[in-house]
């Protein structure tokens, strides 16, 4: 299944992530991170409250665009990293004994969601685009550490929250308000589904499932009706993400072999091989503008950020340590 490899690395990972104290980072390494810092807000309101009595301040959050937020365990457990597109200025945003996975951008840039074990299950948090105000919305009380809430992503228009959940006894794609309130089972079937992504016009979910035996690409209504199978082999395909324009859909898949990344038509037309490389790739995401995707590869002898133009060409490697650095995600 593909979850195989991820699994391992979330294995192999908690290792480091539930000892009492971690290792020391060493200079260099924390020569090119900086620690998050919480940005100071204006004594001066934006507007003033009508028709209330006092005076209320609304302070304006803070928005990014031109980054990737990324995993790395460059410091001795899986925390949430964020650079510019061009791998300059990579920040540490989260900092904590436990593993803290894959991020995703809210649509007005202002917010990140993302899983992590810190509360002794695995749970899906939100935060500030800078780090702060880190909050829990799930609470899986799953006795498997591995298992739990996950893989969440924003809808275009950041009212709602789709993610992975095992609560109901198998991974199903869920629902739920921001605030992480009224969470509802989309799929409700004894297979496994996961990785959820919406269409940019918010109508439809894409995610990967095995309940035709292999794992398989799907997409359904935003409702959970009318569930469509996309990809149809022996091999696995999945970590999918729509392109901006929603008429593409990138993906991971082993049917030559290894895995790499592809790109299909919305309807699961004209499959493509976009990297072409004997290493293994997977993690796809669109730039805002459709015209790249960054992606993850050990081509150079361990997993790596790269990106490339949206048909394959100009493959560019973003980091470069000898770490594990994976689960790239564009800011709007």
């Amino acid at each position: 299944m593909k979850r195989t490899f991820l699994l391992m690395i979330i294995v192999f990972s908690l290792v480091g992530c539930n000892v009492e104290a971690a290792e020391e980072v060493t200079e260099e390494e924390t020569a090119n991170i900086e620690e998050p810092v919480e940005e100071e807000t204006t004594d001066e309101p934006k507007e003033e409250a009508l028709d209330k009595v006092g005076e209320e301040e609304i302070v304006e959050e803070t928005a990014v665009k031109d980054k990737i937020a990324f995993v790395s365990d460059r410091d001795g457990n899986m925390e949430i990293y964020i650079m510019n597109v061009d791998g300059l200025e990579q920040k540490r945003l989260t900092n904590n004994l436990d593993c803290d996975w894959d991020p995703s951008f809210s649509p007005d840039g202002t917010k990140i969601v993302f899983y992590s074990w810190r509360d002794g299950n695995l749970d899906t948090y939100i935060m500030n685009v800078d780090g702060t105000e880190q909050k829990r919305l799930t609470n899986n009380l799953e006795l498997v550490s591995l298992y739990g809430d996950e893989s969440p992503c924003f809808s275009p228009n950041g009212s709602k929250i789709a993610f992975t959940s095992n609560s109901d006894g198998n991974y199903e794609i869920y629902i739920m308000n921001i605030d992480g309130s009224e969470q509802i089972n989309l799929t409700n079937n004894p297979s496994w589904d996961d990785n959820p992504s919406f269409s940019p016009d918010g109508s439809k979910i894409a995610f990967c499932s095995n309940r035709d035996v292999s794992d398989e690409i799907y997409i359904m209504n935003i409702d959970g009706s009318g569930v469509t199978r996309l990809t149809n082999n022996v091999y696995t395909d999945g970590f999918i993400c729509f392109s901006p324009d929603g008429s593409k859909i990138a993906f991971m898949s082993g049917r030559d072999g290894n895995e790499e990344i592809y790109i299909m038509d919305v309807d699961g037309s004209e499959q493509l091989n976009l990297t072409n490389s004997p290493a293994w790739e997977s993690f796809p995401s669109f730039s805002p503008d459709g015209s790249k995707i960054a992606f993850v590869s050990n081509r150079d002898g361990n997993e790596e950020i790269y990106i490339m133009n949206v048909d394959g060409l100009e493959q560019t490697r973003l980091t470069n340590n000898s770490t594990f650095d994976a689960l790239p995600c564009f800011s709007p």
